[in-house]
């Protein structure tokens, strides 16, 4: 059985758009008449003298049909994360000069850029209104549930703690999300290798950068994103001092990549391993 958090994870752009086509059936079958010319400008009443119709230089009618489709494409499409820019950018240019030599390779061309822009997506998330959770910080799968050590570049005293990772194929989303509210006590980035991201060793020897929060009741968390055998490349958008909301984008994996989450002592937690996660609304665990 599928859960709900798998079916919002997955929903399907199918329902509105047959929604929409059938308004404009509708709408198409519904336009009323008049006799004679029709003046730009000029309100005039339909042929049963009861549905007044202005008919100006753009149809009322296909206005509201045009704004409703645009309405529709933007609750469909989510946003891109502006790291993705250039790259979609370069991939459009790349798709024009490649259509001018051969329509087969523009074709391809330019479904690696859709590919590319479906990446950088960074779809709205709503966050749970408690307090007490810890957020996934990433869409994926919960590979690993286990005790260890924070990274020491942190400089954190060297006791194990719950550590909860999350893989993220190249198919999930790929920004990260803040798992609590607090403030950016630390940001350390530590170079390292590229191994597949879904091996318990990837934690320790792959390039990685680590973020350590401090909540609003002193409690510390760490988030660590760490490279993977085909990501190359780990962005960070916050700094020493900022402080943060749970739920919201600090960050950013290209192209598969793990994030590690090491709960607080006395946390419990609430997902096990092979479950999927939405980030910046799943729960990890309890404080």
């Amino acid at each position: 059985m599928r859960s709900t958090q798998d079916t919002h994870a997955l929903t399907s752009s199918v329902p509105p758009l047959v929604t929409f086509c059938a308004h404009l059936v509708t709408t198409s079958r519904r336009r009323p008449t008049i006799d004679g010319p029709r003046p730009g400008g000029v309100r005039r009443r339909g042929a049963d003298g009861t549905r007044p119709v202005h008919y100006g230089k753009i149809d009322v009618m296909s206005a509201n049909s045009l704004g409703h489709a645009a309405r529709l494409v933007r609750e469909t499409l989510p946003p891109m994360h502006p790291a993705g820019r250039p790259f979609v950018a370069g991939g459009a240019a790349a798709t024009l000069l490649l259509r001018k030599l051969s329509p087969r390779l523009g074709l391809l061309a330019g479904l690696g850029t859709l590919a590319t822009a479906a990446f950088f997506r960074e779809p709205r998330r709503v966050p749970p209104l408690r307090d007490d959770l810890v957020l996934s910080a990433a869409d994926g799968l919960v590979s690993l549930i286990e005790e260890a050590t924070p990274p020491p570049e942190l400089g954190l005293p060297d006791e194990p703690l719950t550590r909860v990772s999350v893989f993220l194929s190249v198919f999930d989303v790929h920004v990260q999300r803040t798992p609590v509210r607090g403030t950016v006590e630390r940001v350390a980035y530590r170079p390292g290798k590229f191994l597949s991201a879904d091996l318990d060793k990837a934690s320790e020897d792959n390039e990685r950068n680590s973020m350590l929060l401090r909540m609003d009741d002193g409690r510390r968390l760490v988030v660590t994103q760490i490279a993977g055998l085909v990501a190359r490349r780990i962005v960070c958008e916050v700094g020493e001092g900022d402080h943060v909301e749970a739920g919201s984008t600090y960050g950013l994996i290209r192209f598969g990549s793990r994030v590690d989450t090491y709960l607080p002592p006395g946390s419990r937690v609430l997902v096990r391993k092979g479950q999927r996660t939405i980030g910046g609304e799943t729960p990890l665990a309890a404080l």
